[in-house]
């Protein structure tokens, strides 16, 4: 604990050092910001305007006018995040944030992590979830881990489950399309004297599209169905004024098919994949002494099991047939604490922030299939346990400088203590309605239980004596408001700057004796622009253009990391022509990126270039979404996805699903 107390000067000094020079000068927020807040990027209720962290935050209601109905595509158009989906609903998601890894992206729900144990490398599958619980999700871009510990190198995303408000009263969406398509989802909520509630339940069933690539000589048309089912409650009970007692309950189930991505690829009508999701929470909060201590007590639990089913098929030139089964379970103790100090001269909302969490996670692996019937297994069963405390401070000088401060401190079973910090500040220059922002921070990621602890039988053992990825990053930029057309804040600027370096990556080696394991030997530094331009010229339209540039790259031999587009950008528009009706057109452009590429035949192109890496096409795709309202309790929707039918392929050798179209009814009932 030494190394902790060392470090958590970082954050009086954070605030300390700001003093100087700081003028008492009233400041306003600029003119266009919306007074949204977040808690994801501090602990603490702050206004984004005044988070040093860059930060999106997506609302129910703007997924619903968009037409997004999978957390996939709700995240498509973040900037900074590349999603990958290797097919259609169903398919492994990967998200890669600012051009980190799948890896260090970390998933909260309802603030608590979420990522599967047992996935090999630890990354979350975005492929597997709806929407339908989830009031909001706030996207942190960059290194959070002095606030949440392993995993967020590149930054968190938080998924927040929906909450009971004012009358009972029932949401609903219903829909149907083609090519075979139906999805519904319902949500009963509302608050009785001390109790409130929100209970959802929703279907998702596709007959899908083939996710081989048309292009290949072995596509076949197979389609890929997916099937989704969610059950959440979030109950709440207040006994007193200030304090709420929750518990949120949430079970999903998905089935879904997939291609066999070999050699060559196989468009494989038999495999299939079953992913089973408990997540449980009961959790205390309390707001004391007016509001000056706000304490919450989270105690949560979270079941994944998966299953791979594969089918021996005499057509597959691979041979291929397994049967796997994957359980990961992760326990969750949070006690967090927030404590707002009276106003200090210059300094108003001075506020600290301290916490302690322990977690367990274990995790079981049985992989047994054959290729070319030759057996191949995987097999692992492990645990680890992990107990961190952290603290921060924020604080508001001269009315103009928020400035925030926070140091973690994980010690994980088997390899000691890691340390982690963030600082970051927001200066105002109310002059010309601008914001200028800076931070910087350090992260970590954990070994996997698998890099740890599993083997396999052609020589593979994980390595015990991994040390964490480590990450240091920063970032600085602006947002301004501008007049025009007439109108005083018209357009919204917004510019920053990224960059990080990554050292102790985890690399798959080959051993001497032949056989091979884990180690910490690559390294990685990324940078580049993140830019959006919001504007908002009449009543009745309303835009965002984003663009993010990403340079990705080996720190030793400077070649691409894969599937990192180094140009990627979007459009979306909303458009109101009468009050009744919106339309909503979205554009996404993902350029150019390193991958593995198979040729036409279905085989990886290894001729004069051995690793089989060259650079993918890019893609552009076209959505669309139209509402018309017709009273509260009704709004009709029609949706279009890739009205183009692009064949864009994020994996190389697996397509997005074609052009598809849904048609329904939403609406609220009583309250």
């Amino acid at each position: 604990m030494r190394e902790f107390a060392r470090h958590i000067f970082f954050v009086p000094l954070a605030l300390c050092g700001t003093l100087v020079g700081a003028r008492a000068q009233s400041a306003r927020l600029p003119a266009g910001t919306v007074p949204i807040e977040t808690v994801t990027a501090s602990y603490v209720r702050t206004p984004i305007a005044d988070t040093p962290a860059s930060v999106t935050v997506i609302t129910a209601a703007q997924l619903r006018r968009r037409g997004v109905t999978t957390l996939a595509q709700a995240l498509e158009a973040v900037p900074g995040l590349n999603v990958v989906q290797s097919g259609g609903p169903g398919a492994q998601t990967s998200v890669f944030i600012d051009g980190t890894n799948s890896e260090d992206v970390l998933v909260l729900r309802d603030g608590v992590p979420v990522n599967d144990p047992s996935v090999a490398n630890g990354a979350f599958n975005f492929g597997n979830s709806g929407i339908g619980d989830i009031a909001r999700i706030v996207v942190v871009r960059g290194p959070m881990s002095s606030l949440y510990g392993s995993g967020a190198i590149g930054g968190v995303i938080n998924l927040i489950s929906k909450r009971g408000h004012g009358a009972p009263h029932v949401d609903y969406d219903l829909a149907g399309g083609f090519p075979g398509q139906g999805e519904g989802s319902v949500t009963l909520s509302g608050r009785s004297g001390r109790f409130d509630y929100a209970i959802t339940g929703s279907l998702i069933e596709q007959a899908g599209f083939d996710a081989t690539a048309r292009r290949l000589a072995v596509y076949a048309a197979h389609r890929d169905p997916f099937r989704y089912k969610l059950g959440a409650v979030n109950f709440g009970y207040t006994p007193v004024a200030g304090t709420r007692i929750s518990l949120i309950v949430r079970a999903r189930q998905t089935g879904s098919q997939y291609p066999d991505l070999g050699y060559p690829i196989f468009d494989d009508p038999y495999e299939n994949s079953f992913d089973s999701n408990v997540f449980f929470r009961f959790g205390v909060k309390s707001h004391l002494f007016d509001n000056r201590l706000i304490t919450e007590l989270d105690i949560a639990h979270i079941q994944d099991d998966r299953r791979y089913l594969t089918l021996l098929d005499p057509a597959d030139p691979n041979q291929f047939a397994g049967d796997s089964g994957y359980r990961g379970d992760r326990t969750v103790i949070q006690w967090n604490n927030v404590i707002r100090l009276p106003d200090f001269g210059p300094m108003t909302d001075p506020t600290l922030v301290a916490g302690i969490e322990t977690t367990h996670d274990t995790a079981v692996e049985n992989y047994n299939a054959s290729f070319g019937g030759y057996p191949y297994l995987q097999s692992l069963a492990a645990s680890q346990s992990t107990t961190a405390g952290h603290f921060g401070a924020q604080a508001t000088i001269a009315r103009r400088l928020s400035v925030q401060g926070a140091v973690r401190a994980d010690s994980v079973s088997g390899y000691g203590t890691v340390v982690t910090e963030r600082g970051g500040l927001v200066l105002a220059v109310p002059a010309i309605d601008t914001r200028l922002k800076a931070s910087a921070g350090s992260g970590f990621l954990a070994p996997s239980l698998y890099d740890l602890h599993g083997i396999d039988s052609y020589g593979y053992h994980g390595n015990p004596n991994l040390h964490p990825e480590h990450s240091v990053g920063y970032r600085f930029g602006f947002e301004t408001v501008l007049p025009a057309f007439g109108m005083p804040e018209a357009v919204t600027l917004r510019m920053s700057y990224f960059h990080q370096d990554i050292s102790n990556l985890f690399e798959y080696t080959s051993l001497p004796d032949g056989t091979s394991t884990e180690e910490n030997v690559a390294r990685a530094r990324i940078h580049g622009i993140e830019a959006g331009i919001g504007f908002a010229p009449a009543s009745w339209l309303s835009g965002q253009i984003d663009y993010t540039r990403t340079i990705a790259r080996d720190a030793a031999t400077g070649t691409a990391l894969l599937r990192r587009p180094e140009n990627a950008g979007s459009l979306t528009l909303s458009i109101r022509p009468i009050p009744a009706l919106s339309i909503e057109p979205a554009i996404r452009y993902v350029g150019r990126f390193s991958d593995f590429l198979y040729a036409n035949s279905g085989y990886p192109i290894t001729s004069g270039n051995p690793s089989g890496v060259g650079l993918a096409q890019p893609g552009t795709i076209v959505n669309l979404a139209v509402n018309y309202r017709i009273s509260r309790a009704l709004t009709l929707f029609a949706i279009g996805r890739n009205l183009t039918n692009s064949a864009f392929e994020p994996v190389n050798g697996l397509q997005i699903p074609g052009q598809n179209f849904l048609f329904g009814l939403r609406g609220t009932i009583g309250g």
